[in-house]
């Protein structure tokens, strides 16, 4: 089994140049990512790794204070890795790295990020860990998060919920759990049937569930208790 090394490597951008002229920024921060050996037949990935990726962003994004306009990006780009067909382009070892990073310059040109997210996914691209970028997302958040004593609520309903009712269930969350702030996530979820669920606490433990899909459920277990 191929045994991980952490490698000193700087945060800094290695996009292919356009045609118009760019002036190359390096991050005020060196970080020590851990390097696959072995190419594709390395180890599998751990929590661990993808969290200590995700902390050297975060570290590099507080010390830009850039961190709200960092973790925008991160879900702009779970939006973009939701498509199967991108992380595949970039983990195909028959593409060239040139095309890689042009694909990654578009990207971050198409959704605005800070200079610093795109050279986050170089590097990623150049120590080999772009096939574990999902879960580097989701322990970023997390990262985030504890940092900001943030609560990240999931609120999943049929129909889109309007301001003031988001608003209302932010401030409920807050009374429970303390939290300074509170960030919502909306999902619609036809399945519901109707009402809505809210999701929060550690990796979403805890759960209220106002949707009519449970209240049918609860009547049929009742029934079945009876019968």
């Amino acid at each position: 089994m191929a045994s991980l090394q952490p490698t000193p490597t700087s945060l800094r951008p290695k996009l292919i140049p356009s045609s118009h002229t760019t002036t190359q920024r390096t991050l005020p921060l060196t970080v020590r990512f851990p390097r696959r050996r072995g190419g594709s037949g390395g180890v599998r990935m751990s929590s661990p790794v993808s969290e200590s990726y995700a902390t050297a962003l975060a570290d590099v994004a507080k010390a830009n204070n850039t961190l709200e306009s960092t973790c925008n990006d991160i879900e702009k780009l779970e939006k973009t890795f939701s498509d199967p067909k991108v992380l595949e382009l970039f983990v195909n070892p028959t593409v060239e790295l040139r095309k890689k990073r042009e694909v990654i310059e578009l990207i971050a040109e198409s959704l605005s990020l800070l200079p610093h997210t795109a050279n986050f996914l170089n590097v990623l691209i150049d120590l080999n860990r772009i096939d574990i970028v999902k879960e580097i997302m989701k322990d970023f958040e997390a990262v985030y998060n504890k940092m900001t004593k943030t609560e990240l609520v999931v609120v999943k309903s049929v129909v889109k919920l309007d301001s003031q009712h988001l608003a209302q269930i932010a401030k409920h969350v807050q009374r429970l759990t303390g939290a300074r702030n509170v960030r919502l996530r909306t999902v619609i979820d036809k399945s519901l049937i109707a009402g809505f669920t809210i999701r929060y606490g550690g990796s979403g433990s805890k759960l209220i569930d106002m949707s009519v899909k449970k209240r049918l459920e609860d009547i049929a277990a009742h029934v079945q208790l009876e019968s």
